[in-house]
C-alpha cells in the first residue's frame, strides 16, 4: 500500500486524510474509519500496532495532505499539485495554519522577476533608437536570445498546464495561453531562420504575453491567499500548546495535537481555552465573543462547559478535555466553512455550460481569423493572419469566466463565518437571498430559550411542592426548555426527584412517565385530553395565564389534572429590531409555536408580528412549510429544537440557531453560531450581495469576450489600418481576470 495512504490500525481499512476520528499515541496521529475502531485502539494500542496492519503515520503537513480543486468537483491529489481540468493550483481539503498558496505564489514571483526585465528588453529593442544600435540583421537574434528563456523557463508552468489540458482533453485558459505563446515563438523562429517565408518576428510578443500571464497568476494566487486567510485566522484563535496536569498536580506543556480526551488541563488568566471540555475546579470570567459575539465575559465554574479558543479574562480553572482535534466546536466551524467554499452554487451551472464550448469556439475563431486574412488579399496576409490568431487566443482567456462564481462564494462564506453565519454549501448561500417567507419558531429563536417557572397553581389536594417534584422527575428525561425550567425550579427549592419508569416523549406535545406507581403526564391541553383527562377546569385558568404572554403546561396525575405551571421566556434582546429589519428586506415573517393562541398573540404583539401559527406540532410546522412551497413561495425556517427538525428539512432553506440541539443543526442549511436573528438579516443581505456580485462577474467576463474577440481578429483594421497587438491582448486578458477577482473581494467590505 502507498505510504501516502492512511490506514486504520485496527481493521486495516484505508482512511481519508481528513477523517475526523483521530487519536494521538506517542506523538503519532492515527485516524480511524469508525468510532468502534477508535475505542478498541484506545483500550489496547500496542496490540493493534503489533499486528502491523498497513501504515498509520503522523501527518507531516501540506506535503502529504489531501488537496482538491476549488472549481472542478472530484479532482484531488496527495500533496500540492495542479488541476488537470482547469489548471488551477489545488488547495488542502482541511484548513491548516500553513498558507497553502505561499510557496506557489513565491515560485511564480521568481519566474516573473526573470520574465519581466527580459520581456522589457525585447520591447525596448523594437524602439527605433535601440533597434538601430544593434548590428545589422542581429536584432531578431538578440530578441530570440532574450525571449527564449522567458518562454521556456519563466513560462514553463503555463506551457506545462497547457499540455496537461490537452492530455486530459479538458481545454482551459492555459490551453489558449500555451497555444498563443507557442505560436508567437515558433513563427518568430521560422521568420528568423527562413526570411523568405514572409513571416514577421514576434519574439517580443511571446515574451510579453508570458510575463503578463505570470503577473495574472501572481495576482490570482494573492487573492486566493486573502480569501483563505479568514479561515486561518479562525484556526489561530486556538493556542498551539496546553498545560496538562499529572496526577500529582504538576504542570507540563504539551503541543495541542497531543492532548487527548480525559486529560486534565490548567487554564490561567490571559490564556485561550485549548479544547472543548468541562470545568473541574476554579472560577473564571471567559470571553466567548468568538462564538456569541457578545463582548461581556461569562462566568464559568465547576461542571460548566467551556469551548476551545475562548479567552480567559480573569481567574483560572482546571478542566477535563472532552473534544479535541477535529471534534472541537472551532474545528467543526472551520470544516463547515471549508466544505461550503468547495461546493458549487446552482448559478455555477451557467458558467459550466458556457465553458464547455467556449475554448473550442475560441480556437475555431482563431483559425477562422487566420484564414480570413490569408484570403483577403492584403499585404503581408500570412503574418497578419498569425497575429490575429495569437491575439484571439490570448485575449479570449476564460479565466475570468471560471473565477466568476467560485471567488465570490469563497469570499462570501469566509465573510459569513466572521459574522457568525455558517453555510452548509454554496446552494444554501444562493437560496437564502431568494426567500420570500420566513417562518420562525418562538422558543429559543425569538425568545431567550432559557425560560423560568413563575407560577404553580395546584388544583387538587397535592401541594405545590408535591406537584413540582413529580413534574420535575419526569421532565428530567426531556430536552425541552420548558422541562428544564421545571427541573431547575425543583432543584432551587431543594426537592427530591424520583426515578421514572416507562418514560415517553411526544415532540411538541408533552411527556409521560410513572413515578412511584403514579402516572405523571405534562403537556398541553390537547396532549392530556388525548390521554383521557378532563382539562376543562384547568384550561380556563391556563387561558388567563396565557393572555399575559406566559407558556402554560398542565400536570396530569393518574386520572386528574392536578396543577397548572406558568413559564416565562422573555424575547431575545434585539429580536423586535431584527424582525423589523427582516420585514424591511421584503420578507413575510410568520411565528410558529406550540403554545396556545393567547400566549402566541401576546408575544407576537410585543414583537410586532402579524402572522402567527399557534398550537403547532412538529408535523403541522412541516405542513405549513409544504403549503407555502406549494403556493410557489420560497420559504426559510428558523428554529433550534428537535420539534423544528421536520420543518427545517421541508423548507427551501433551514436555519438553525447556534444554541440549539444537534439534530436541528444537522438538518439546517444555515447555522447562526450566535443564535441572533440580527445575524440572519445580515446573512440574507450578504447572500443577495453575493448573487449580485456573481452576476456582475459573469456579465463582465462574457461581455468582455464578446467585445474583445472581434477586435483581436482585426475588426478595426478597415477603419484604423491597425491591428491589435498580441501584447495588448495579453494585457487585456490579465485585466479581465484581475477585475473579476477585485470585484469578488469587494464582498469582504460589502454592507451586510
Amino acid at each position: 500500500m502507498s505510504p501516502d495512504v492512511l490506514v486504520d490500525p485496527v481493521c486495516g481499512m484505508s482512511v481519508a486524510h481528513d477523517a475526523p476520528l483521530v487519536h494521538v499515541h506517542q506523538g503519532t496521529t492515527y485516524r480511524f474509519c469508525a468510532r468502534s475502531c477508535l475505542e478498541r485502539f484506545r483500550a489496547e494500542p500496542h496490540k493493534f500496532l503489533a499486528q502491523g496492519r498497513g501504515t498509520a503515520r503522523s501527518e507531516p503537513g501540506l506535503a502529504h495532505a489531501l488537496h482538491v480543486c476549488p472549481m472542478c468537483a472530484g479532482v484531488h491529489s496527495t500533496g500540492p499539485s495542479m488541476c488537470p481540468k482547469c489548471g488551477m493550483a489545488l488547495e488542502p481539503a482541511v484548513v491548516t495554519r500553513d498558507d497553502p498558496f505561499e510557496h506557489e505564489q513565491r515560485a511564480m514571483k521568481r519566474r516573473l522577476f526573470v520574465a519581466a526585465p527580459l520581456a522589457a528588453a525585447t520591447m525596448a529593442l523594437m524602439l527605433p533608437p535601440l533597434h538601430e544600435l544593434a548590428p545589422h540583421g542581429w536584432t531578431a537574434w538578440i530578441e530570440g536570445a532574450l525571449a527564449t528563456p522567458v518562454v521556456f523557463y519563466a513560462g514553463w508552468p503555463i506551457l506545462e498546464r497547457g499540455v496537461a489540458s490537452l492530455r486530459a482533453r479538458s481545454l482551459n485558459m492555459f490551453t489558449l495561453l500555451a497555444l498563443g505563446i507557442a505560436t508567437a515563438w515558433t513563427t518568430s523562429v521560422i521568420a528568423l531562420v527562413a526570411p523568405a517565408s514572409g513571416l514577421s518576428s514576434t519574439f517580443e510578443a511571446s515574451a510579453t504575453i508570458t510575463a503578463l500571464a505570470l503577473l495574472g497568476q501572481v495576482l490570482e494566487l494573492g487573492a486566493r491567499r486573502k480569501t483563505s486567510a479568514a479561515l486561518r485566522e479562525l484556526l489561530d484563535l486556538a493556542p498551539k500548546t496546553a498545560l496538562v496536569l499529572d496526577p500529582l498536580g504538576r504542570e507540563r506543556e504539551l503541543p495541542l495535537e497531543k492532548v487527548e480526551p480525559g486529560f486534565v488541563l490548567r487554564v490561567k488568566p490571559g490564556m485561550s481555552v485549548p479544547v472543548d471540555g468541562v470545568v473541574l475546579e476554579g472560577q473564571a470570567a471567559v470571553d466567548e465573543s468568538m462564538l456569541t459575539g457578545e463582548p461581556e465575559a461569562v462566568s464559568k465554574g465547576p461542571n460548566q462547559r467551556v469551548v476551545g479558543a475562548t479567552l480567559v479574562v480573569r481567574g483560572s480553572f482546571s478542566m477535563i478535555a472532552e473534544k479535541v482535534g477535529h471534534e472541537t466546536a472551532l474545528a467543526r466551524i472551520i470544516a463547515l466553512v471549508a466544505q461550503a467554499q468547495r461546493s458549487r452554487a446552482p448559478i455555477q451551472e451557467l458558467a459550466d455550460r458556457v465553458a464547455a464550448w467556449f475554448v473550442p469556439l475560441v480556437v475555431a475563431c482563431a483559425a477562422v481569423a487566420a484564414l480570413a486574412w490569408n484570403v483577403a488579399g492584403v499585404e503581408h496576409a500570412l503574418a497578419r493572419g498569425l497575429v490575429a490568431a495569437v491575439s484571439v487566443l490570448i485575449i479570449a482567456c476564460p479565466c475570468a469566466l471560471g473565477l466568476a462564481t467560485p471567488m465570490s462564494i469563497v469570499v462570501a462564506t469566509s465573510r459569513g463565518a466572521r459574522e457568525g453565519v455558517l453555510f452548509r454549501d454554496a446552494q444554501a448561500l444562493q437560496l437564502l437571498g431568494s426567500i420570500e417567507v420566513l417562518l420562525v419558531d418562538k422558543t429559543g429563536t425569538l425568545t431567550e430559550g432559557q425560560p423560568r417557572l413563575v407560577r404553580i397553581e395546584a388544583l387538587e389536594h397535592e401541594s405545590e411542592d408535591e406537584c413540582l417534584a413529580l413534574a420535575a422527575s419526569v421532565e428530567r428525561s426531556s430536552e425541552h426548555p420548558l422541562g428544564f425550567a421545571i427541573v431547575t425550579a425543583a432543584r432551587e427549592r431543594g426537592l427530591e426527584l424520583h426515578a421514572v419508569a416507562n418514560f415517553a416523549h411526544a415532540a411538541g406535545r408533552g411527556v409521560l412517565g410513572f413515578v412511584a406507581g403514579r402516572r405523571v403526564a405534562l403537556g398541553n391541553a390537547l396532549y392530556l385530553r388525548g390521554l383521557g383527562l378532563d382539562v376543562a377546569r384547568a384550561d380556563q385558568r391556563a387561558e388567563e395565564l396565557a393572555r399575559a404572554g406566559r407558556t402554560v403546561t398542565l400536570l396530569g396525575l393518574d386520572e386528574r389534572v392536578s396543577a397548572v405551571f406558568a413559564v416565562e421566556d422573555p424575547p431575545r434582546a434585539g429580536a423586535r429590531e431584527a424582525l423589523a429589519e427582516l420585514r424591511a428586506q421584503g420578507l413575510e415573517v410568520h411565528m410558529l409555536t406550540g403554545d396556545r393562541r393567547a400566549t402566541a398573540e401576546a408575544v407576537a404583539g410585543e414583537l410586532g408580528l402579524e402572522h402567527v401559527h399557534a398550537q403547532a406540532t412538529p408535523e403541522s410546522k412541516a405542513e405549513i412549510v409544504r403549503e407555502l412551497r406549494a403556493a410557489r413561495r420560497r420559504v426559510a425556517m428558523a428554529g433550534d429544537g428537535i420539534n423544528d427538525a421536520p420543518a427545517l428539512a421541508a423548507a427551501d432553506v433551514g436555519i438553525a440557531m447556534g444554541g440549539g440541539v444537534d439534530i436541528a443543526k444537522e438538518t439546517a442549511a444555515v447555522t447562526l453560531v450566535r443564535g441572533d436573528l440580527r445575524a440572519l438579516a445580515r446573512s440574507i443581505e450578504l447572500s443577495r450581495a453575493t448573487l449580485r456580485n456573481i452576476r456582475q462577474n459573469l456579465a463582465f467576463a462574457l461581455g468582455y469576450n464578446a467585445l474583445c474577440i472581434p477586435l483581436a481578429a482585426g475588426a478595426l483594421y478597415p477603419l484604423t489600418g491597425q491591428m491589435l497587438s498580441p501584447m495588448i491582448a495579453a494585457l487585456a486578458m490579465t485585466f479581465s481576470s484581475v477585475s473579476v477577482i477585485g470585484n469578488a473581494l469587494r464582498l469582504r467590505r460589502a454592507r451586510s
